[in-house]
């Protein structure tokens, strides 16, 4: 149940991007959803993977190397879903960014606190 809340407000997080960025194109909510629920197979799958391949690139860049694995993945959902369109690798970094950002304050916002201990022993 908390993966399918996290996928729709993931899912209207890439609808509020889409009408900042001008290169990001969504054609309708649908569309977000799929891009959601692409995103977290990407990143749950494939970026593990990635992150160990580009290994040395991340340690040699501070783990900077990081944002244009996120960037990738973001063109490669952009390749995969219908509806959904990324003008080139430089909106996908900044898609990225901004999706971090976003989905931050509104998790923030919608989601509890996990933080609080449930079972103290005192």
């Amino acid at each position: 149940m908390k993966t399918l809340i996290k996928i729709l407000v993931t899912a209207v997080a890439v609808l509020i991007i889409s009408k900042l960025l001008p290169s990001i194109h969504v054609t309708n909510y649908t569309s977000a959803v799929w891009v959601a629920a692409v995103l977290a197979l990407l990143n749950t799958f494939l970026r593990p993977i990635l992150i160990v391949l580009t290994l040395p690139a991340t340690i040699l860049s501070m783990g900077l190397f990081i944002f244009f694995i996120n960037a990738g993945i973001v063109l490669m959902a952009s390749n995969m879903v219908d509806g959904f369109h990324v003008n080139g690798f430089m909106s996908a970094l900044l898609f990225s960014l901004l999706l971090w950002g976003v989905r931050a304050v509104l998790f923030s916002l919608l989601l509890e606190d996990d933080q609080t201990p449930r079972n103290r022993i005192s």
